[in-house]
């Protein structure tokens, strides 16, 4: 029998604003995320999946769903974390991502690891 504590997935988010790849005169900006999951739970699990909400300051909604991460099925023993990093791109300067990750355990049990809301904004659009 599994408890909640062996299935424990913690997500760290950082995120960059791509002045570069962006064009704020024709309302594209460019955002990179660094994402680290790390499993503080006593199960090993891989990554199966995942589903992002990506809303723009317009409140437009863009859902992403696939399978695994920049083509990765991490494999994560407790106490071990993956890093990646991958990018998205708003009409407006500011806006928000928030979703999860479909899990399995090594016990068979599938789970979400919520990746709480995170804000993408653009240098000197919020005070």
């Amino acid at each position: 029998m599994s408890n909640e504590t062996d299935h424990t997935i913690e997500i760290d988010v950082k995120t960059e604003y791509l002045a570069s790849e962006s064009d704020p005169a024709g309302n594209r900006y460019v955002f990179a995320y660094t994402i680290t999951i790390h499993n503080r739970g006593a199960q090993p699990a891989r990554l199966l999946s995942r589903h992002w909400k990506i809303t723009d300051a317009d409140g437009a909604v863009q859902e992403v769903k696939g399978p695994g991460v920049v083509g990765e099925h991490p494999y994560l023993r407790p106490g071990e974390a993956f890093r990646y990093t991958s990018g998205t791109q708003l009409s407006t300067a500011v806006g928000s991502m928030q979703g999860s990750y479909q899990m399995v355990a090594d016990d068979g049990t599938h789970f979400d690891a919520e990746i709480k809301p995170f804000v993408l904004a653009a240098p000197r659009t919020l005070h």
